[in-house]
């Protein structure tokens, strides 16, 4: 079938063939790199090294204080909780503490090919603020820390010889002017510079693929193809080509007709086709299929990937749709830029097994589909593995500045045009990633330029029409999410009195809480819920050190602490997903940084080996599954003797039919049974039912669990838990 349908576009198998390829290096691997206070001029002498992709932190011989930046966030939040004085809100945006420098330089050799009509580096990420020379000669700069910047080589290139390339970034934000966006994070402590994602050089001919854009149209089985093509040589006639193959096998499926283009010498132009696929396999968490289009002009060639995948929300049924279907999320929380600054961070982010385990092996124990990535982006291969191992991607911009009244007398307004030049980047960059499936503006902060400005204004150029998830503000349009942070145990960990105790939960519905959306006709989503954060080693964070004396009195231990801390958010988990009143349900946090006198911590008992705690491991990826079990009780005892009714919740996220065996059992923590009962269950495919249960516990006993057992009746399929502890008292 493959030759059949290659025969049928002889023309194009021609002309491709006879195409000049772009040649491409990647320059990752060792720079060199030295430090200055001074912009303008080279250091004369580099006398250290430093991984590329990477962190200037890991740096040999190291730098001092090479991360040591507060940010104005971060003062604020400090002086607010009493942790800095009020003085420290004095000229708060130098915020550059114990740290001569700012900026680091990183050089390179590399060797240029024969000549070619262009030479092009890409920088995919670097923070903060980008400037490049090559050959000593100055090629400009970008301000841009979250996207990749491109830079033309070809006037300062030395063709078939060894050419000089150094490149400037910032040592800290506050080299970059005060209204572009750098990142901001109430909560991060460190800010550690770096190009932190890949490098490479281009070297191709005349008419130049500036980009590729890629927008799956599934219900006819064809893509829509936007092509940027410039000429950057004489004025000429120019073939551009199209055609798909199979990501892994190289099956031939599809082929755009030959688009004759006429360019002037500079001229930029821009071709959209429709390229139908011969029998598409859609791209899914559960099959991610994936698909290669090759670009050609004759003089320049690219490789985009893509999968046959469409994605929505909607306001009638308030569900995500995923292909057309009705599809519940499922999923965490990366904020990776938190992690930069952890200890144990070093090259990890940039070593495949390890990122592959991150977020291809675990997320599936966990049974994950939907990931956040949260206040700053991640390298591009990280996407590109979530591609293929199947994980939905909430895409978000590296903003958090709270809103008016969060800090008195604190007020940030971003330059707005720059804001959507770099969005635009943003997108441009990620906008082919079948598992980028929403963009999210900003991260609890209210502000309504973006609603109002930047939305509005990047919207249109994503052909796949993504939605766009405003956090705090009025979303930009109605089928747009909407986010929640039922924190409710904010009030219990920070303030007096009684606070949210989770036998609340067994009155409560499930519903956003009065006022918490900013709109009540979007689907809401939960992105962020728990505020019960350990630290790996099970020592309260700042954020939840007066909590956990309130759960457990003063002299509890780590393994106490990291066990009810897995126990109650697998509660929670079960809760807000039994009542079906959100479209996802996104814990927070699955990776981060921690040390002592962090903010929130994750759930690894090793990081280095992505080793997850063993409480979190089992409770909360029993409250994950797709088929959800939640007792509807939270009461510390029961009564010997005394028959009691218990709710049990029951849904399912699969699209078949599941049946089986609903089993209450009270058991002590030894595994002796005390008392059981059970009946049959049966939920349609996305469905949901309740059944009540009556148990009598037959004597007094402690430390007991209360555990219901879904187990289906299909052979392969694991049963579901949700179990509660309590003690058994005499009447």
């Amino acid at each position: 079938m493959r030759c059949a349908l290659a025969a049928a576009f002889p023309l194009i198998a021609a002309l491709a063939a006879a195409a000049a390829p772009r040649q491409t290096i990647s320059l990752d691997g060792r720079w060199e790199i030295q430090d200055t206070l001074a912009p303008d001029t080279p250091p004369a002498r580099f006398l250290h090294t430093v991984p590329v992709p990477g962190l200037a932190n890991l740096a040999k011989p190291a730098f001092p204080n090479v991360d040591d930046f507060y940010s104005r966030e971060l003062i604020f939040n400090r002086v607010r909780a009493g942790k800095m004085p009020e003085s420290a809100k004095t000229n708060y945006w130098l915020g550059k503490i114990n740290q001569d420098r700012n900026y680091f330089w990183y050089r390179k050799i590399f060797q240029a090919p024969a000549g070619r009509a262009v030479a092009r580096l890409k920088i995919a990420k670097a923070q903060f603020g980008t400037a490049v020379w090559l050959n000593g000669r100055p090629l400009g700069e970008y301000p841009g820390c979250f996207s990749a910047s491109y830079w033309d080589l070809t006037p300062a290139i030395k063709w078939g010889e060894k050419n000089e390339l150094v490149v400037r970034i910032g040592a800290h934000p506050a080299v970059l002017p005060d209204n572009f966006p750098t990142g901001s994070d109430f909560e991060k402590i460190k800010w550690t510079p770096g190009i932190y994602d890949s490098v490479t050089v281009a070297f191709m001919d005349n008419p130049i693929i500036e980009s590729v854009q890629v927008a799956p149209r599934i219900q006819s089985g064809e893509i829509l193809v936007q092509t940027v093509v410039r000429n950057l040589g004489a004025a000429g006639r120019f073939t551009l080509l199209h055609q798909v193959k199979t990501w892994k096998g190289g099956d031939f499926a599809g082929a755009g007709s030959p688009q004759e283009l006429e360019l002037a010498a500079g001229e930029t132009k821009t071709n959209t086709q429709t390229i139908k696929i011969f029998q598409p396999v859609l791209w899914s968490p559960e099959n991610p299929f994936l698909y290669v289009l090759e670009t050609t002009t004759g003089g320049d060639s690219l490789s985009t990937r893509f999968g046959m995948r469409e994605f929505r929300f909607d306001a009638t049924t308030k569900r995500a749709h995923l292909n057309g279907k009705i599809y519940y999320l499922r999923g965490s929380n990366i904020t990776l830029h938190r992690f930069f600054e952890d200890p144990l961070c070093q090259d990890r982010p940039w070593n495949e097994a390890w990122v592959r385990r991150l977020l291809g092996v675990l997320p599936k124990q966990m049974h994950w589909n939907y990931f956040r990535f949260c206040i700053g982006p991640v390298p591009d291969r990280w996407l590109d593995i979530c591609d293929e191992t199947g994980l939905l991607i909430q895409n978000e911009f590296f903003v958090w500045t709270g809103g008016p009244g969060w800090y008195p007398g604190y007020s940030r307004k971003y330059d707005i045009p720059e804001m959507i030049r770099q969005y635009k980047d943003w997108m441009r960059d990620n906008w082919n990633h079948p598992s980028v499936v929403v963009w999210d503006a900003n991260n609890e902060t209210r502000d309504d330029d973006f609603g109002r400005h930047i939305i509005p204004a990047v919207r249109p150029l994503d052909l796949s029409n993504r939605p766009w998830e405003n956090s705090y503000n009025p979303p930009a349009a109605p089928d747009d999410p909407v986010e929640d942070h039922p924190y409710l145990m904010y009030g219990t960990a920070l303030q007096s009195g009684r606070g949210f105790r989770m036998e609340d939960l067994e009155k409560m519905d499930g519903k956003p809480r009065p006022k918490s959306l900013p709109s009540d006709t979007n689907p809401p989503i939960i992105n962020e819920y728990g505020w019960l954060w350990l630290n790996r080693d099970g020592s309260p964070t700042l954020l939840t050190e007066k909590l956990y004396p309130k759960l457990l009195g003063p002299n509890s231990t780590a393994e106490q602490r990291l066990a009810l801390n897995a126990y109650l958010l697998a509660g929670k988990t079960e809760f807000w997903r039994a009542h079906r009143n959100y479209a996802g349900i996104i814990h927070f946090v699955y990776l981060t940084c921690s040390y002592p006198g962090v903010y929130t911590s994750d759930h690894f008992q090793d990081v280095t080996r992505l080793k997850l705690n063993p409480w979190f491991a089992d409770y909360v990826a029993e409250a994950f599954k797709p088929l959800g079990v939640y007792i509807n009780f939270w009461q510390p005892t029961l009564t010997a003797g005394i028959p009691r009714t218990f709710t049990i919740m029951m849904i399912n996220d699969d699209y078949s039919q599941a049946n089986g065996r609903l089993e209450l059992a009270l058991e002590t923590k030894s595994g002796k049974r005390l008392a059981a009962t059970n009946c049959v269950y049966s939920l349609a495919p996305l469905g949901s039912q309740t059944y009540q249960l009556t148990l009598t516990p037959p004597a007094a006993a402690t430390n007991c669990i209360l555990k219901a057992t879904a187990a289906p009746d299909k052979r392969a399929a694991s049963p579901t838990l949700s179990r509660r502890w309590v003690d058994v008292v005499s009447p």
